[in-house]
Formats: C-alpha cells, sequence, structure tokens
C-alpha cells in the first residue's frame, strides 16, 4: 500500500516542556497532528494548538486503551505514533519523505535513542530499542501488558526498518528516572499479582540480578562508568519491585 498521506498521532499528558518539539519535528511530513490529552493541567493543550495540532480530550485508561482510542482520531490511515517526548532525527524526518508516495510496506520500524540525563545512551540495553511506529492502522492494532505496549500487525503485512532514530528525552533527571523506575513496577505489579505464589517469590529472587548481568555486562552497561551501573541498577530494581509488590497486592485484595 502506498502512502500518501500521514497523521501523526501523540499522547500527552503535562508534557508543556516537551509537546511543541514533539511537534515540530513531524511538519515536514505530517498531513495531520492530532494530540491525545489525558486532562492536562498545564499548558500542553495551548502549547499544541498554538502549534498547529488538533487536540482531543480522553480519560487515560492505561497505555494500550489510549492509544487503541487514539486511532480513531486519525485523518488518514497510515500512522506515525509517538509519545510526547519523542522527536524525529533528521535522518528520520528524510526516510519518511522518501517513501510517502512510494512506499510498498504495511508498516515500518525504528531505532530509538534514548537519553539520559541529557546523554544519549547506546548500551544498557536501551539501544537499537527497536518500535514499530509508521504503520497501515487498517491491518492491526495496540496490544502488550501495560505500561509495555506494542503494535502488532497481521500475519502477512509487510514490515521494513527505516534509516534514522526515533530521538526520546527519557529522562532528563535522576528524579524522572526514579519516579519512572516506581511507577511502571506498580502498573506491572498489578498486573502481575494474580500468577502463581511461588512463581512471583521465583521471579523476585531471580530475575532482578540476571536483569543486571545482561544489561551491565552482556548489553555493555560498563562502557558508561558510574552512568551505567546507576542504570542497569535500577532496572534490576524495577523487577524486584515489580514482584515483590505483586506478592503484596495479591494478598491486600
Amino acid at each position: 500500500m502506498k502512502i500518501r498521506k500521514v497523521s501523526v498521532v501523540i499522547i500527552a499528558f503535562n508534557e508543556e516542556r516537551n509537546i511543541a518539539r514533539c511537534i515540530r519535528s513531524v511538519r515536514k511530513i505530517a498531513d495531520d497532528v492530532v494530540v491525545v490529552d489525558s486532562h492536562s493541567t498545564d499548558r500542553t493543550r495551548e502549547i499544541a494548538l498554538a502549534e498547529g495540532a488538533r487536540v482531543v480530550e480522553h480519560t487515560f485508561e492505561g497505555h494500550v486503551q489510549q492509544k487503541n482510542w487514539a486511532i480513531t482520531q486519525a485523518k488518514y490511515p497510515f500512522i506515525l505514533s509517538l509519545d510526547a517526548d519523542e522527536y524525529l532525527s533528521e535522518t528520520l524526518i528524510k526516510s519518511i519523505d522518501v517513501i510517502k508516495g512510494s512506499g510498498l510496506s504495511d508498516g515500518y520500524t525504528v531505532n530509538r535513542l534514548n537519553f539520559y540525563c541529557g546523554k544519549p545512551i547506546k548500551t544498557c540495553g536501551w539501544y537499537p530499542d527497536k518500535k514499530l511506529r509508521l504503520w497501515n492502522s487498517e491491518k492491526g492494532r495496540w496490544k502488550g501488558t501495560n505500561p509495555h505496549d506494542r503494535f502488532s500487525m497481521q500475519d502477512d503485512s509487510r514490515i521494513k526498518l527505516l534509516k534514522g532514530d526515533l530521538l526520546h528525552d527519557t529522562y532528563p533527571t535522576k528524579e524522572d528516572f526514579l519516579k519512572q523506575v516506581d511507577n511502571f513496577a506498580t502498573i506491572s505489579a498489578n498486573h502481575h499479582k494474580h500468577e502463581n505464589l511461588f512463581f512471583l517469590i521465583y521471579k523476585m529472587i531471580f530475575s532482578p540480578p540476571f536483569k543486571f548481568f545482561k544489561n551491565y555486562i552482556y548489553n555493555l552497561g560498563y562502557n558508561e562508568g558510574f552512568t551505567g551501573i546507576y542504570i542497569c541498577f535500577n532496572q534490576a530494581r524495577e523487577v524486584f519491585l515489580k514482584y515483590s509488590r505483586a506478592i503484596r497486592f495479591k494478598y491486600a485484595s
């Protein structure tokens, strides 16, 4: 299927620091930009409107649910899905521009480059962090376990990798990183609380050290110095919190 028009769909909540950069990065390739806002209390809506985007309000019920609802707000079937703290590199912009009108694939993956305190991290299991973000919405839908969503396409779909990185200003400060670790651990714990108790205990004991070893040694986290230790430690800590809280939630409900 050839791409002629592209809708950019952005989900946001209190993203006044990021939303303008995100919208500006897609101007050259977007034929429609819609921001699905979860009732922000800051200037997200005002800034998005000033940047030329459409803004629709929708209560957040989970990452998967929100993104599936957001698809329905796009004008065109080919959708580029972004979070507000993501933006396109120049190479990725050019890649998308080239395939508009001539692309034959149903979906396109991109390599996402994550930043920590302003520094791009290509180790610790954070890169290439391949994501399927540009696709024909008629051939798939968002699935996965909150907060780890993924777009799943039909088996016969043709998917290609685009050149260029999707830049992700993941954690501008240490505090943002720790807050996300805590938040994701709690969301995942609520999903896993129905698992067998012995399974949860096993995962709580053995998964964190495995996670640290994998990302610090195998995924070269040690190349980042102390930053690598800190990132990998807290990745392992998130796993521990996920299963320990699942056990606690299991007997609290």
